[in-house]
């Protein structure tokens, strides 16, 4: 697959066939994580690759209630949970040099796309979950200080065919030449 093919047909899954998806198919998906770049190079993306059940079955009842992943992640074959140190993306020497103290959001997020866009050119759906008690979820994952979950990505084979996207803005609507609000 392309990469442009890839970005344009890439969609929330939310329902999985009951196929397991194999430990190295998670370490290919991984793989594309491990390469995605971070501030300074400093890689402070980790990630709990979370099997077992009942453990599955807990950190989903960490989810918002209303949050549609919960029913698909209880089903799925993996929870690929993202987690990030603390202090070290941005930060030189211990102390923040950058506005944002929270840089590992960034480093984390372009992990999870590269998960995501592997996932889905090897055929497995996934499914990016933010809205939960982030707290309760650290806990449960025994997660040590200076550490943080940041998102759990439900995988699993998806279980219906990919829908059409959501309509997108055009470009003339978010991209400005040389200053705020004059037209590229």
């Amino acid at each position: 697959m392309q990469t442009l093919d890839a970005i344009l047909t890439r969609r929330s899954v939310r329902k999985y066939t009951e196929d397991y998806i194999t430990d190295e198919e998670i370490r290919q998906i991984l793989e594309a994580a491990r390469w995605a770049p971070t501030w300074a190079n400093t890689q402070g993306c980790e990630f709990i690759i979370v099997r077992d059940r009942n453990l599955i079955e807990k950190v989903t009842e960490t989810f918002s209630e209303r949050n549609p992943a919960r029913k698909c992640a209880a089903t799925s074959s993996v929870l690929i949970v993202c987690c990030a140190k603390t202090g070290v993306a941005g930060f030189k020497e211990g102390k923040a040099v950058t506005k944002f103290d929270s840089w590992y959001m960034f480093d984390c997020g372009l992990a999870v796309q590269n998960i995501c866009l592997r996932a889905h050119d090897m055929g497995i759906g996934t499914v990016i979950v933010g809205s939960m008690n982030h707290e309760q979820c650290r806990q449960l994952l025994q997660l040590p200080e200076g550490h943080e979950v940041i998102v759990v990505i439900p995988a699993g084979k998806p279980a219906v065919s990919a829908k059409e996207g959501p309509l997108r803005k055009e470009q003339k609507d978010f991209v400005f030449a040389d200053r705020y609000g004059k037209l590229f």
